[in-house]
C-alpha cells in the first residue's frame, strides 16, 4: 500500500472537486446499459458511482426510483417512504430526481422538515418507529448517500420495512429492473416536474431530527453523561448530522463542543486520506488528523462520516481507536450494563472483524454470530432482539435500546459515539484505557488491512477464491485450523477466503463499493508474525488475480 505524500495533510486546492462540472455531468451524462461499469450495481451498501464516470447520473436515479416503486407495488408495501440525503454534492440533485419519480407513482414521501440533511440512522429509526405495532401499511426508506466515499461520489440505498439495508434478493430485483429501464432509455419511468412533486398531496414533511434526538435517552444513559460533566468534542466531518449534535447537546444539557460546523461539498476542511483522496472516513488516522490534534481538549471526542452511519473515537490517552478495538470495548461494556437485554441475545460480527471479539464473547458467555461483510446480515437479529449488538470492521455498528427492543437496524454512528461518553462517565476510564484492560486479560491483537487497486475483472477473480486453492497446511509458522469460504453464523458466502490458525488469521476479499481489494490480517503473537501473515496472504491473492 503506497501512502500518498498528501496523506494526513490539509487538502490542497488541486484535490478539490469541481462542483459545477460534477452536477452538470449528473444531468447531461447518459449511461450506456451495455457497458458494465455504467449499469446500476448494488454493492454491500447500495449503488454508488460518480457522474464523471457515468456511474451515478440522473438516469441511474430515475431508473432506481422507478424500480423501487415497482418493487413496493409487487410486495404490497404501501406505507410512507422516508427519504434522507447527506451532504455530498450529488445527493441534493439526486434527491430531487427521485422525488419526481416517487410523486409521479403516488408514493407518500416523507421529506425532512426544512430540507434538513438526514443521517442514515435517522431514516432507519423513523421506519422502525412508524412500523411498530403495525401489520399493514408499512413504511420503508431511501437514503441518498455514498457514505464516506470521496466528494465526487453519489450513492443510493434502499431500506425495506425492517429498517435495515436491503437483503441481496431485494437489491438484485431492484438492480435488474433498473438496468432494464436504463436499457430501454427510461421508457416506463413515470415522472412529474420537481415543482409538481413538492406540491403533491403525497409529499409530506417529517421532523427526523427532533424525533431521533428525543429518543436517544432510551438507548444511551444520557443522565450519566450529563452528571459526569465530561468535556466532549465532535467533528461531523461536514456530514448530515451537523445540526444533530448541537441539538443533542442542548436537549440533554451536555458539555459538548462541535468543533466544525462547516458544510462544504468539496470537503476542503478534511485532511487527505492514505491514497491521496479526500475521504470522510472517521476510522482513518489520516482523515482524522484534525480531531486527533484536539484530543487533549476533551475527555473523549468522536466523529462520524457524511451519512453518520460510521463512527470514530478519539481519547486523550490513546488517540484514535482502531475500529475493531472499539467494537470489542463496546461489546464488553454493553452486555454487562444492559440488564434488560435478552439472556440469549448474541454478539454480531463480520468475518473480518477482530478475533478479540470472539474472546470477549466467550468471556461474557454470549453466542457469537459471524457473518459476511455487510450490515444487512444483522438487520433481522437486531429487529427481533436476538442480536444485542451488530458491528463491522469498518466502524459501523448498532445495538438495542436499553429495554432490549430494536433501536435501528442500519448502522448508527451517533450511538457508538455517545456510548463512548457513557462508558467514560460510568467507569471513570476512557475507551482506550478500557481497551488496555481487555488486552491485559485476553491478549493483544496486532492487525492490519491492506488495500490495493483492482479492476472489476480482478475483483471478480478474487471473489471466487475457494478453500481448495490453499494447498499449504501451515500459515506463518502455525498449523491451519480452518479455511472458510462461508460465514459460520449464517452459512453465506463471504466473497473471498478466511484462513485461521490458533493465534492469527487473514481474510481476502474484493471491496463491494470501490475498485480495490482488501487483505485483513490479525496476529495475537506480534508485529513480525503479522507481517508474515500479510506476506503469505499477498502471495495467494496476487496469484489469484493474475490468472
Amino acid at each position: 500500500m503506497t501512502i500518498s505524500p498528501f496523506a494526513g495533510k490539509p487538502a490542497p486546492a488541486q484535490l478539490l472537486v469541481d462542483i459545477p462540472r460534477l452536477v452538470t455531468a449528473y444531468y447531461t451524462g447518459q449511461p450506456d446499459a451495455a457497458i458494465s461499469t455504467q449499469r446500476v450495481a448494488f454493492g454491500t451498501s447500495g449503488h454508488r458511482g460518480s457522474s464523471f464516470e457515468l456511474s451515478f447520473n440522473e438516469w441511474h436515479v430515475l431508473a432506481i426510483s422507478q424500480a423501487i416503486c415497482l418493487y413496493r407495488e409487487a410486495q404490497g408495501i404501501d406505507g410512507p417512504l422516508f427519504v434522507g440525503l447527506d451532504t455530498h454534492a450529488l445527493s441534493t440533485p439526486a434527491g430531487a430526481s427521485a422525488l419526481e419519480v416517487l410523486a409521479a407513482n403516488g408514493v407518500h414521501v416523507m421529506l425532512a422538515e426544512g430540507d434538513e440533511y438526514t443521517p442514515t440512522p435517522a431514516i432507519s429509526h423513523a421506519i422502525i418507529c412508524y412500523n411498530r405495532g403495525r401489520t399493514s401499511g408499512l413504511a420503508d426508506g431511501i437514503v441518498i448517500t455514498p457514505s464516506h466515499n470521496p466528494p465526487q461520489s453519489g450513492g443510493y440505498k434502499y431500506n425495506p420495512p425492517n429498517g435495515g439495508p436491503a437483503d441481496t434478493h431485494v437489491t438484485k430485483w431492484i438492480e435488474a429492473k433498473a438496468n432494464e429501464l436504463l436499457a430501454n432509455k427510461l421508457a416506463g419511468v413515470k415522472r412529474i416536474t420537481h415543482a409538481q412533486a413538492l406540491k403533491a398531496d403525497t409529499t409530506h414533511r417529517h421532523h427526523y431530527l427532533n424525533s431521533y434526538v428525543a429518543d436517544l435517552i432510551n438507548v444511551i444513559d444520557m443522565d450519566a453523561i450529563r452528571s459526569a460533566g465530561l468535556r466532549l468534542g465532535v467533528d461531523p466531518l461536514g456530514g448530515a448530522g451537523v445540526r444533530y449534535w448541537s441539538a443533542i447537546a442542548e436537549h440533554y444539557r451536555l458539555n459538548l463542543e462541535v468543533v466544525n460546523t462547516e458544510v462544504d461539498a468539496t470537503f476542503r476542511f478534511m485532511s487527505v486520506d492514505w491514497d491521496g483522496q479526500i475521504r470522510m472516513d472517521p476510522s482513518s488516522s489520516y482523515a482524522m488528523q484534525g480531531l486527533i490534534g484536539l484530543k487533549e481538549r476533551f475527555d473523549v471526542a468522536f466523529a462520524c462520516d457524511p451519512d453518520h452511519d460510521r463512527h470514530g473515537i478519539v481519547t486523550p490517552s490513546g488517540g484514535l481507536l482502531a475500529p475493531n478495538n472499539y467494537l470489542a470495548v463496546s461489546i464488553d461494556y454493553l452486555f454487562q450494563n444492559r440488564p434488560d437485554w435478552r439472556a440469549d441475545a448474541a454478539v454480531g460480527k463480520t468475518v473480518v472483524s477482530s478475533g478479540l471479539i470472539d474472546r470477549v464473547a466467550a468471556r461474557i458467555g454470549r453466542r457469537l454470530y459471524e457473518v459476511p461483510v455487510g450490515f444487512k446480515w444483522f438487520a433481522d437479529g437486531l429487529f427481533e432482539g436476538s442480536l444485542g449488538f451488530g458491528g463491522e470492521e469498518s466502524a459501523g455498528a448498532s445495538f438495542l435500546r436499553k429495554d432490549g427492543t430494536v433501536w435501528s437496524t442500519d448502522k448508527d454512528g451517533l450511538i457508538p459515539a455517545l456510548l463512548a461518553a457513557e462508558m467514560t462517565s460510568r467507569k471513570g476510564q476512557d475507551p482506550s484505557q478500557i481497551y488496555r484492560g481487555l488486552t491485559d486479560a485476553l491478549g493483544e491483537p496486532f492487525a492490519i488491512r491492506v488495500d490495493a487497486k483492482a479492476t472489476p475483472a480482478q475483483k471478480a477473480l478474487l471473489g471466487k477464491l475457494s478453500p481448495e486453492q490453499v494447498t499449504s497446511t501451515q500459515l506463518a509458522g502455525e498449523s491451519i485450523q480452518q479455511i472458510l469460504s462461508h460465514a459460520p453464523g449464517n452459512d453465506q458466502a463471504i466473497g473471498g477466503l478466511k484462513v485461521m490458525t490458533e493465534n492469527g488469521w487473514f481474510a481476502a476479499r474484493p471491496s463491494g463499493t470501490e475498485d480495490i481489494y482488501k487483505i485483513y490480517a490479525e496476529s495475537f503473537i506480534g508485529e513480525d508474525h503479522l507481517k508474515q501473515l500479510v506476506q503469505e496472504a499477498q502471495v495467494l491473492v496476487d496469484g489469484a488475480i493474475s490468472q
